[in-house]
């Protein structure tokens, strides 16, 4: 039986549980169990311009690295990202990490969560080793408040993507695979 809010991401390894939803906090908070298998790692470094996050490993070994800062977590530990801090996290031990993650203001990021996992998925499927570039810039462009790429200035990779979306828009009427698009993706696993 399928577990209700599973998101999975077949490139990183990650299965994504939201246990308490944008909606259901009032926009405060979105509360979600990442579980990253061994040698799991979150795809690329980056950060969130207008959120904090905070990890507390439940379970297993993680490595984070928050700024030039290196972290090793176990089990009682946490990790605190504030907004606009670059940041990178992977499974450092021998089994299944379980971290609890609490992404504040919630934003879009369980929409982000679904469609990065839709877009792995699709990427998985090709056979494809990277992202398509034009979906990497819609990406950016539609989650630009929960996510940025990192070491980058802000306002012209926001400048590029917007531009680069634009011209894919228009010449080929793409769209994600996610709940925030039309054509919806596989990535959210229901009963």
């Amino acid at each position: 039986m399928a577990e209700p809010n599973l998101i999975v991401n077949p490139l990183s390894g990650e299965q994504i549980v939201i246990l308490r939803s944008a909606s259901q906090t009032g926009g405060q908070v979105l509360d979600w169990e990442l579980r990253l298998a061994p040698g799991g790692r979150v795809p690329s470094s980056h950060a969130h311009p207008e959120q904090q996050e905070t990890f507390t490993v439940l379970e297993g070994t993680m490595r984070f690295r928050v700024g030039w800062h290196r972290i090793i977590a176990r089990p009682g530990q946490r990790v605190v990202v504030p907004p606009g801090t670059v940041h990178h996290f992977a499974n450092a031990g021998p089994v299944t990490a379980r971290v609890a993650v609490e992404s504040r203001p919630a934003l879009r990021m369980q929409d982000l969560l679904e469609t990065a996992a839709a877009l792995a998925q699709d990427q998985h499927a090709a056979g494809r080793a990277l992202p398509r570039p034009l979906d990497l810039a819609l990406f950016m462009t539609e989650f630009e408040h929960e996510v940025a790429a990192p070491y980058l200035p802000r306002r012209l990779v926001r400048l590029v993507m917007r531009a680069v979306a634009r011209a894919a828009r228009l010449a080929a009427a793409r769209q994600l695979p996610s709940p925030a698009w039309p054509a919806r993706g596989t990535a959210r696993v229901r009963n």
